[in-house]
């Protein structure tokens, strides 16, 4: 037992020489997320001056309150879910442009299509959606999975509509800060447009880091696409038949700029959908709502968003 004999000697060599500041204390370790069954839990709560949707508008231009929650598995499988306020389904023009009439109180369109004293809502959307993420070399990843987007309401007037509940199938591939993706319609119908199966969406989105700055430029362009010679009764004005599914087709461009302040990332969008508002007898309405806007055209959106 020489240690004790040892602590006058290391005591005396201390206090020759000179003096330091102490060595701070480690920086207490970043806890881990919370887990479920081995996934991961994390999420987000975003607050917009509207919900944009691949350059739509499901909120005819009013704000947005939308949260998600995120399950991740070290092994690249997740699962996901978020929720936000919409009211683009019954805000369509169950009439006509001279005539509106919003889907949500269609029993004045008449019958036989719309039933008096019956009415549509749907207030809010539910997305589900899983899948897996595979980095398979360096920066470079694959992504497939299923999205079923469901809007919990009351549909008891469709007329010439459909419940809008969809369900994609998509694959993804990114290398760094770009992606590109192709998802496609397995419903029989697309965001309750008859006979609309099929439907597909490409899109290469661009999220560049301006160096340490803190600041990101967001790029995107989209392709949706409808089939053609489909829903015709749709476009029936009542003497003629104007168009099909094929109008509904349009292409979607965003840029935009974020910044990441205390937690809080603040996001500023400019978008432009070539949407039509119109059929060819410029009174069967496409993309233009009971209330005379179309929900595509130039938009600029301001969101902000906190992860957890």
């Amino acid at each position: 037992m020489h240690l004790p004999r040892a602590l006058p000697l290391l005591a005396t060599v201390s206090a020759l020489l000179p003096a330091q500041s102490p060595t701070p204390p480690p920086a207490p370790a970043t806890p881990p997320p919370p887990a479920i069954l081995g996934f991961a839990v994390s999420g987000s709560a975003t607050l917009g001056s509207q919900y944009l949707f691949r350059g739509l508008t499901q909120t005819d231009g009013k704000p947005t309150v939308q949260a998600e929650l995120d399950l991740v598995h070290p092994t690249g499988f997740y699962l996901s879910t978020s929720l936000s306020n919409i009211s683009w389904f019954t805000d369509q023009n169950a009439g006509v442009a001279s005539a509106p009439t919003s889907l949500g109180s269609p029993a004045a369109v008449g019958a036989p299509l719309y039933r008096a004293g019956k009415v549509n809502s749907a207030g809010v959307e539910l997305d589900l959606f899983g899948g897996y993420k595979w980095g398979f070399a360096k920066g470079w990843t694959l992504d497939v999975g299923l999205y079923r987007y469901l809007y919990p309401g009351t549909y008891d007037n469709l007329g010439a509509y459909r419940n809008p509940a969809t369900t994609e199938a998509y694959l993804g591939l990114g290398y760094a800060w770009a992606s590109l993706k192709y998802s496609q319609v397995i419903s029989a119908n697309t965001f309750g447009v008859n006979n609309s199966g099929g439907t597909s969406y490409a899109d290469l989105s661009l999220a560049i880091p301006l160096g340490g700055s803190g600041w990101t430029v967001l790029a995107h362009g989209g392709k949706t696409t409808y089939a053609t010679k489909a829903n015709p009764d749709y476009f029936f004005n009542g003497t003629t038949i104007t168009g099909d599914n094929a109008l509904f087709s349009y292409a979607d461009y965003k840029l935009g700029i974020a910044k990441e302040i205390k937690g809080y990332t603040f996001t500023l969008a400019g978008t432009h959908a070539d949407t039509k508002s119109r059929a060819a007898d410029n009174d069967v309405t496409v993309y233009e709502n009971a209330t005379g806007h179309n929900i595509g055209e130039g938009r600029l959106t301001l969101t902000i968003a906190k992860a957890f």
